[in-house]
């Protein structure tokens, strides 16, 4: 689901502000350091996730949308590239308005995705691979094709405010009948929509074709709980919950107001989603707590069949000191993984951070580490369905360079498909726009807020379509590039993306990454530094010179307190070195873009 909330809070930081030539490494105190003994992990934490847009990855039956069977038959890949667990974006019955986020049925399949057999065959043979489904939640509304809303709308009982149902008001002076208030949806325009039948507005702070739920209302707060319950019954490990910050409103006041949000001063466009601020529709305590429950929900589950544990990974754009609250506290358990998307909205608070220097990318790595609650995990996010790929976002130089960061910071790595391959936007034009984010807006401005761009085919081979479908066309165009930007021919060749990629996932799996503690700074404005170390074990250092100046006598040694003797233990192209070479980190060389890491002799 696209978060089109524009981000105007600063990244919070640890103060690393340095000139040219100087270093400032993060507080030790500040580490959340890892001793030796603590060497205990849950599977999730340990793990590499993996994020599937079922539409794009595979298409089995030759009408150019990707589906389950597809996914079962690039299984064996999953496994290859070190996938833990996948998580799928919706594949629930869906009109598909919004491909899957408005939804029809959420006990069943879309019929282009498959059927529930197939689910079920998907479930078993991932688990044959020691692979765990992901199930993408959507608990902020349904589809208004969904029998729950069509009650809703006759008033039928027990479903009468299963939505977000107002008069709205009539105005004085025109006689005409107007929403209830100012609030806008996320795809441009009001949030209210009319409707002639039951004679009211309902609230859909996305499409019109999706009423928001009613979470005030206990059987809405139940019914949302069969449905985890269902799918944890046939099998998923867990849910990432999308949208999560509109799940609750403010309450009107004692006449019925809902209140108006007031401006935002980031834009004149009055039908834009930024041009208020959203302090009555999103981010309220109430949705937090919600997700306690589901938590709570999810472990009497395992505490109850038995198993791993079953996870909760919460999308949410917010500020981080709403963000960190979902962790929950002392007393209450909340989402394993709200997740950490600072490497989406942090640098340059737009969708360009091709150069963001070094100070910028400590930041952004502060922002989070410095906030995280004691005893949580960390996770690390650089893309999705609803941003630009980070190729395109970072520039296609720094690929390898990202992929290397992601992997190398203490705790979980979520990836979006393609990113291992070095995947990046295709321009779509206006004719073969697809996203409603896009299409609600118009041939002028459409670009500034389609998702579809990174949600292009899968790029399998050099085969006709990539390898993707064998149709004659795609429900989207593929990126030209797949002729030599795909899995089969990276797949054959050293170095690329995807074989460095594997060896990152491979390293991930040694005790000083997986229990390790960290110590992260920047070298002026060129390089980022970061150590990894645990007792009894080899120390990890990553060098990589963000920047397309190169750069000579760097000492990192002092930045990051590293002693002894390191050689190297993976690079990325750009760097003019070779594996098993030994490094002087007091005295360091690195040219444009050039990533290294280093393994203590």
């Amino acid at each position: 689901m696209a978060c089109f909330k524009v981000l105007i809070a600063a990244i919070l930081v640890l103060g690393i502000h340095c000139a040219l030539g100087s270093a400032a490494a993060v507080d030790l105190d500040l580490e959340r350091a890892t001793t030796a003994a603590d060497t205990t992990r849950d599977w999730w934490q340990v793990a590499q996730f993996y994020q599937i847009y079922p539409r794009s990855y595979k298409d089995s039956d030759g009408d150019g949308i990707g589906d389950l069977q597809g996914i079962i038959s690039k299984l064996d890949y999953l496994k290859e590239i070190g996938v833990t667990a996948t998580w799928l974006s919706p594949i629930y019955s869906s009109p598909m308005a919004d491909f899957g986020y408005d939804i029809s049925d959420f006990f069943d399949i879309q019929p282009e995705y498959g059927t529930l057999a197939d689910f079920d065959e998907l479930i078993a043979e991932a688990k044959k691979r020691n692979i765990k489904i992901i199930l993408d939640f959507v608990p902020n509304h349904s589809s208004d094709e969904n029998v729950w809303f069509q009650k809703s709308v006759k008033r039928e009982k027990g479903y009468e405010d299963y939505y977000m149902w107002h008069d709205g008001y009539v105005n004085a002076t025109t006689g005409k009948r107007e929403p209830p208030s100012n609030w806008l949806q996320a795809f441009r325009g009001s949030a209210w929509e009319w409707n002639d039948e039951r004679q009211q507005y309902y609230l859909h702070q996305f499409a019109v074709k999706q009423p928001d739920l009613n979470y005030r209302n206990p059987a809405v707060v139940a019914q949302m709980k069969r449905v985890l319950t269902y799918w944890l019954d046939r099998g998923v490990a867990g849910f990432r919950m999308d949208a999560v910050p509109w799940c609750f409103e403010v309450l009107p006041d004692a006449d019925g107001r809902y209140p108006d949000e007031p401006l935002s001063g980031y834009t004149d466009d009055p039908d834009d989603s930024s041009y208020l601020k959203h302090i009555y529709t999103q981010d309220l305590r109430e949705t937090v707590e919600m997700v306690f429950q589901w938590r709570t929900l999810l472990d009497d589950y395992q505490r109850i069949h038995g198993g791993d544990t079953r996870v909760i990974m919460v999308e949410t754009y917010s500020g981080l000191d709403y963000v960190m609250q979902f962790y929950g506290n002392r007393t209450t358990k909340g989402a394993q993984m709200p997740f950490n998307f600072q490497f989406i909205i942090g640098g340059n608070g737009d969708k360009n951070n091709t150069q963001l220097n070094a100070t910028g990318f400590v930041k952004i790595i502060s922002s989070w580490l410095s906030q995280m609650p004691a005893g949580q995990t960390a996770n690390w996010v650089m893309g999705n369905h609803d941003q630009r790929r980070v190729g395109s976002r970072y520039g296609e130089n720094r690929i390898d360079l990202m992929n290397m960061l992601q992997m190398f910071l203490p705790g979980v790595s979520i990836t979006y498909q393609g990113e291992e391959l070095g995947m990046t936007d295709l321009d779509i034009s206006w004719e073969d726009s697809r996203d409603p984010a896009a299409c609600n807006s118009n041939s002028d401005i459409y670009e500034q807020f389609t998702r579809d761009p990174a949600r292009t085919p899968f790029q399998w081979s050099d085969e006709a379509n990539a390898g993707f479908s064998t149709n004659a066309t795609t429900w989207l165009p593929i990126n030209p590039n797949y002729v030599t930007v795909n899995a089969k021919a990276e797949n054959s060749t050293s170095p690329s993306h995807l074989s460095l990629y594997k060896q990152l996932v491979d390293l991930r799996k040694s005790k000083t990454l997986q229990f390790g503690a960290t110590r992260y700074a920047n070298v002026g404005d060129n390089v980022v530094a970061i150590r990894r170390y645990l007792s009894g074990e080899p120390s990890y250092v990553l060098v990589a010179n963000v920047l397309d100046t190169s750069v000579s006598g760097i000492d990192v040694a002092s930045a990051i307190y590293a002693t002894g003797s390191y050689k190297i233990k993976l690079l990325n192209p750009q760097a003019k070195a070779t594996v098993g070479d030994s490094v002087t980190l007091s005295n360091l060389t690195l040219e444009p873009y050039a990533a290294l890491i280093l393994e203590s002799v």
